[in-house]
């Protein structure tokens, strides 16, 4: 099951959820840059917690590829607590793996990073070597059971064991049709206890998420980012 204590998060609407005891690549505009930006050039994004705190990650030049905001990430994981010790998470439109390296970080059990683009993964993989190379430390913490992979996250997310994933982390194309897709297969895949976190363009509301099986919690605006984080509830009519 989830672990860890909700903390606080900053400009956060809805209520707080109950935790439990126990980037990617489109036409859309970056990630990191609002609409309109043209610059592509390569950067650097940083884990911000856990065993890999402060380690840089290279953000390669490549079209509409967006890393979640340092922000945004500060904000979800005080929201899911910062402790994610014996989570399964899955995240299944990868791009740099800021959101699914940062559980990572945090001691979740299982991470699942998916993308379609080659390219990305094989920097992913790259990454992954990298960190795990570095893993082991004087405070002994037990390795993530970290899986990177080429594929369709959607389709992931539809192979997945029903309740069976406590974090889906979902960051689709902002110029896509993936949104809907992607949250009915999460609903199905996350546990009862578990979270759904959604970064979209615009703010999806309890009417739209109800028919989908799912509850707000929290909601985060910063620049053209909206971020969500979701709960299982009953499914209303279609």
């Amino acid at each position: 099951m989830p672990g860890g204590r909700p903390g606080q998060a900053p400009a956060a609407t809805g209520s707080r959820p109950k935790v439990p005891a126990a980037g990617r690549k489109s036409t859309a505009p970056a990630k990191d840059r609002p609409p309109g930006a043209t610059s592509d050039a390569p950067g650097v994004i940083r884990i911000i917690g856990g065993r890999w705190k402060r380690t840089r990650l290279p953000v390669a030049r490549h079209p509409g590829l967006r890393p979640t905001p340092e922000r945004v990430r500060a904000a979800l994981f005080n929201w899911l607590g910062q402790d994610l010790a014996g989570w399964r998470c899955l995240d299944a439109f990868a791009g740099t793996g800021a959101l699914g390296l940062e559980a990572a970080s945090r001691g979740a059990a299982a991470v699942q990073l998916i993308d379609s683009d080659a390219a990305l993964v094989a920097r992913l993989h790259g990454l992954q070597q990298r960190l795990q190379a570095g893993a082991a430390d004087e405070r002994h913490l037990p390795a993530c059971a970290l899986q990177i992979r080429r594929g369709d996250g959607i389709a992931a997310l539809r192979q997945a064991a029903p309740a069976s994933i406590d974090l889906v982390l979902l960051d689709p194309p902002f110029d896509s049709a993936l949104f809907e897709p992607a949250l009915q297969c999460a609903a199905r895949a996350v546990a009862a206890t578990g979270f759904v976190y959604l970064e979209a363009p615009r703010a999806w509301s309890d009417a739209q998420l109800a028919p989908l099986g799912l509850v707000l919690q929290r909601h985060l605006k910063a620049g053209a980012v909206h971020a969500h984080l979701l709960r299982p509830g009953p499914a209303g009519p279609a």
